[in-house]
C-alpha cells in the first residue's frame, strides 16, 4: 500500500496538478490546497485502481484529473471504515472522515472525463498528525 500520485489545486471543482511531495498541516489539510480549511474533508483519497479501472472504459484521464489529492495503490477505500487512521509515509496522521459525496452540479471534473468517480470511490480525511509526504510513501492503517 504506497502513494502513487500527490495532487493540489487553488480552486475547488478544478483538475489538480500532481506534484512529488506536499506538506500536511496538522487540522487543516494540504498546504496550498483549495479543500485545506477547518472542516472534515481536508485531504482527498482515490485507488489508482479505480482510475485505471475508467481508462479501460475508455476516458482519457490521469491522476489529479477527479480533484484528488492522493491516488493510492493497493487499498480498496470504499472497504475502509470511517473513524479509521491512516500513517502516511514516516509519521504523518490522518482519519478517514468520509466515504464518497454528494455532487450537486456537473463540475470541470465531469466535463473533462465525462464521468466523475469521486462521488462514489473517493473518500475523504482529516489531518491528525502533520508532516511531508512524498509519491512512494508507504500507507499503513492504524486502530480507529
Amino acid at each position: 500500500m504506497k502513494i502513487v500520485s500527490i495532487s493540489t489545486s487553488k480552486k475547488k471543482g478544478t483538475v489538480k496538478k500532481q506534484i512529488n511531495e506536499v506538506e500536511l498541516i496538522e487540522n487543516h489539510g494540504i498546504s496550498g490546497d483549495a479543500h485545506a480549511g477547518d472542516w472534515h474533508r481536508q485531504v482527498s483519497f482515490l485507488s489508482s485502481e479505480s482510475i485505471e479501472k475508467t481508462r479501460e472504459q475508455g476516458l482519457d484521464v490521469t491522476f489529479g484529473d477527479f480533484a484528488e489529492n492522493i491516488a493510492t495503490e493497493g487499498i480498496d477505500w470504499k472497504e475502509i471504515p470511517i473513524g479509521t487512521k491512516v500513517r502516511l509515509g514516516e509519521g504523518a496522521e490522518v482519519e478517514i472522515t468520509q466515504i464518497g459525496k454528494e455532487c450537486h452540479n456537473k463540475c470541470a471534473i465531469y466535463y473533462k472525463a465525462g464521468d466523475c468517480i469521486m462521488p462514489k470511490e473517493g473518500i475523504f480525511a482529516k489531518v491528525l498528525k502533520g508532516g511531508t509526504i512524498r509519491c512512494g510513501d508507504v500507507i499503513t492503517m492504524m486502530a480507529s
